[in-house]
């Protein structure tokens, strides 16, 4: 039986190791992809984000091709117009082509008919991406292709696993982590005038109110003076409010948020069910009443210490996208997906990111 775990245990590490290292190699340039974005929109531009964030994809971006009167953008070359898309593809080496252009533009079909018969790979970005989907599938009508949405059902057991790792990893991290909570205490006492701990109201699962527990990063009675301070808000679109230099912040509490160390005690949270370790972050009250219709869906799961927003860009996101990657993630689930989300975490946590 132990011969047998243990190998088990290096067919796993071999497999984690296996592809960190094609993916360090994949982001130095190794067998890379040549990639051209047909556009030059706000889609096209996510493209270009999301591709630049994730390099061990192996996508190099050649440049962009569009009708409109530009040099670049966001850097890269407009290497011509949608009419010379047969010569860019050949001077440049493309592989694949993304079009970002919306499916009634007429130029599409022409684009798509010339890619196939150079070869080159096409992707289409759907005309409804930016809004909040489902799982998407294509499936066939005979030969007609159809773009399926479809909503991801859960068993139970899958949320009792979730359940179990998370009271037993949480409960492992509070007496691991014991010596370092009574330390940060310590800290916070001297440092200012106040409580150790700051709790407030939060919006968790099915709406449901809960306490949520951090260590106090601010001055006493902080919160009293958040009005005076609304029109400083750097998270773009209002909703939420959050301030990356906020001078309510004691000496201690800077450090402590940059490295999330506030966040520690929402391990009791997690032990009590009212959160889970990976989920979306919970709300405030006040800022969960301004949910439409859609963003309720984000409190059909618990919410979590950590999540796809924080490790995608915190506060440099918009609620808009914020609450897209929260939906991405309750229609997407799984243990394995949390096992990546806390995996990476830790760098971002380290690099007070």
């Amino acid at each position: 039986m132990s011969n047998i775990l243990l190998l088990m245990f290096f067919l796993s590490a071999w497999r984690v190791a296996k592809r960190l290292i094609l993916r360090r190699l994949i982001a130095n340039g190794f067998h890379n992809i040549n990639i051209l974005i047909v556009g030059t929109d706000r889609v096209a531009k996510a493209v270009l984000e999301e591709i630049k964030k994730n390099p061990w994809w192996g996508f190099r971006i050649v440049g962009f091709l569009d009708n409109k009167n530009t040099q670049t953008v966001e850097g890269y070359q407009l290497l011509g117009k949608f009419d010379e898309f047969i010569p860019v593809c050949r001077k440049y080496f493309v592989d694949e082509v993304i079009i970002t252009l919306p499916y009634e533009n007429r130029v599409v079909s022409s684009l798509i008919k010339s890619a196939k018969m150079m070869r080159v790979g096409v992707r289409v970005v759907p005309n409804n991406f930016e809004e909040v989907t489902p799982l998407v599938d294509i499936q066939y009508l005979g030969v007609i292709p159809l773009i399926t949405y479809k909503q991801r059902t859960h068993h139970p057991a899958e949320f009792a696993l979730k359940r179990v790792f998370d009271f037993t990893v949480s409960l492992a991290l509070i007496i691991l982590l014991l010596p370092l909570f009574i330390l940060i205490a310590i800290l916070i006492k001297i440092d200012s005038e106040g409580p150790v701990f700051f709790i407030q109201k939060r919006a968790g699962y099915k709406g449901r109110l809960f306490n949520c527990y951090k260590f106090r990063s601010m001055i006493k009675d902080a919160e009293k003076l958040k009005s005076e301070l609304i029109d400083k808000n750097e998270v773009r679109d209002g909703i939420i409010f959050k301030i990356k230099k906020d001078p309510r912040t004691t000496r201690v509490g800077k450090l402590l948020r940059k490295y999330s160390l506030d966040e520690l005690p929402q391990l009791f949270n997690v032990l009590r069910g009212d959160m889970s370790l990976v989920g979306p972050r919970p709300f405030l009250v006040e800022e969960s009443k301004k949910f439409n219709h859609v963003h309720i869906q984000r409190l059909s799961i618990r919410p979590g210490i950590t999540g796809l927003s924080q490790i995608r860009g915190r506060s440099e996101l918009t609620f808009y996208r914020w609450v897209k990657w929260d939906l991405w993630y309750v229609n997407n689930w799984s243990f394995w997906l949390d096992s990546y989300i806390l995996f990476q975490t830790i760098p971002a946590v380290i690099k007070g990111k």
